[in-house]
């Protein structure tokens, strides 16, 4: 077994011989340094796995030490140690770079536990290279569920086309960005593709906001405008939640789609529309017809092809995928590239019954990203409800079931076919079937 090597750097003796036989009783290698010089000389010679840095320090402080440490040796894990009056400079710490801070005086238990969970994710990073969330955010769809399947092809059928789609499913599963994919698949993917939110705003604002108006329209109206119908050009317009639009102002897109022309406010010439429109809602469409609150020629002009997006709860076998490509996402936006989930950590995920769907699960992951001492995100760092097995009952297809049961069981086995065959009660070649049905071949044959 490999020994972790530690170096406490501190020009304090007595911390300096306290740290040592506390961490050295726990079985780590410890070398010892009394300021920044000291260090860098240590380290120069030999490298550490992970460093406890004083902040208050004569010479080059703490903080300093930190900054050379990051460019130097990247893969140095630095934990700070502050007195309470320091706690300010905490968080310039952990934004250098600092994996974790202990505050003084130090509570050597917790420390022994500290450089434990530090190494611990060392040996995940070093376990798991491959699952490093990419910095590169790819414009495509993520999923291999068999309803994200159908999707994708919807998406493949209408994309060279100008038909009308209608986008439906909860909030937070990706409906913008769906229509987002429709048209980069489309030969006017270089044209602009325009998303509004129709609740952002009243009748009266969203009508200007879309079809532009013209001097003097109303009060405020200092000049003309043009609107996103004009903005889009010939590319594409999505109007997000048409459910909670006005009927007044469904009568005027409905004359959009049927004679391809619109009026800005206030204005008394029409004005030609080439934009391809597409619509998304949360609503039940067809109750609202019979409300009289949606009009029934216009929910027959939106609904050409109709796409319907599933809820996270019924394709819980994307969740990884999706997890893997939000934490690429989240890493790149927050300069944090190469964070890791832990194994424990998936299942977490897994576990969980997102409310709030894809939306919910990348809100998680940037949240455990920045918040994160560490490269390895674990379980606790989720900030998760309620798993899956107490949230309500889901409705599932009988294949997605199957699919989840499989993939859970063969990660418990580690990827272990022969015993994953026998925990579920099948033959090694009907396991063998079950996973090239369901796309589950990215575990080691064993």
């Amino acid at each position: 077994m490999t020994v972790i090597d530690v170096l406490i750097v501190d020009d304090d003796t007595r911390i300096l011989e306290s740290l040592s036989r506390a961490l050295t009783g726990a079985g780590f290698g410890v070398r010892t340094a009394d300021g920044a010089d000291a260090a860098l000389g240590q380290l120069s010679k030999a490298p550490s796995d992970i460093a406890l840095v004083d902040l208050k320090m004569p010479g080059m402080d703490g903080l300093g030490l930190l900054g050379v440490l990051r460019q130097r040796l990247p893969n140095l894990d630095v934990v700070m140690m502050t007195a309470y009056d320091d706690l300010p400079t905490v968080a310039a710490a952990m934004g250098a770079g600092a994996v974790d801070f202990l505050v003084k005086p130090l509570d050597l238990t917790h420390l022994v536990r500290l450089v434990e969970r530090i190494h611990e994710d060392r040996a995940t990073r070093h376990r798991l290279p491959e699952s490093r969330g990419s910095s590169e955010t790819p414009r495509r769809l993520v999923g291999h569920d068999p309803a994200m399947i159908d999707v994708f092809k919807v998406v493949g059928q209408v994309a060279g086309t100008r038909t009308n789609v209608v986008i439906r499913g909860e909030s937070g599963t990706g409906k913008e960005l769906v229509a987002r994919e429709i048209h980069l698949s489309s030969p006017y993917a270089d044209e602009p593709f325009v998303a509004v939110n129709c609740t952002a705003l009243p009748t009266t604002l969203l009508e200007s906001e879309l079809f532009g108006h013209t001097r003097g329209a109303f009060t405020g109206a200092t000049g003309d405008r043009q609107g996103r119908f004009a903005l889009a050009g010939r590319g594409t317009i999505f109007l997000d939640e048409i459910g909670d639009t006005a009927p007044e102002f469904q009568s005027k897109l409905l004359r959009v789609l049927q004679e391809h022309e619109y009026y800005p406010v206030g204005a008394e010439r029409a004005e030609r529309s080439e934009a391809r429109v597409i619509t998304a809602t949360h609503q039940n469409l067809e109750q609202l017809v019979a409300l009289g609150r949606f009009r029934e020629d216009l929910y027959y002009r939106l609904r050409v092809v109709e796409i319907c997006l599933p809820p996270l709860r019924d394709r819980m076998g994307d969740v990884p995928l999706l997890a893997e490509a939000l934490l690429g996402k989240a890493g790149a936006a927050v300069g944090r590239e190469g964070v890791l989930l832990a194994p424990e950590a998936v299942d977490a995920l897994l576990d969980y019954s997102w409310p709030g769907n894809v939306r919910e699960l990348e809100n998680c992951l940037t949240r455990a990203v920045v918040t994160a001492t560490g490269d390895v995100i674990r379980p606790q760092q989720l900030a998760l409800g309620p798993p899956l097995t107490e949230a309500r009952p889901r409705l599932t297809t009988l294949e997605t079931v199957e699919r989840e049961h499989v993939a859970h069981v063969l990660r418990a086995m580690k990827g272990h076919k022969a015993r994953t065959a026998k925990v579920l009660g099948v033959s090694r070649p009907r396991l063998d079937r079950l996973i090239k049905k369901y796309a589950l071949d990215n575990f080691p044959d064993r």
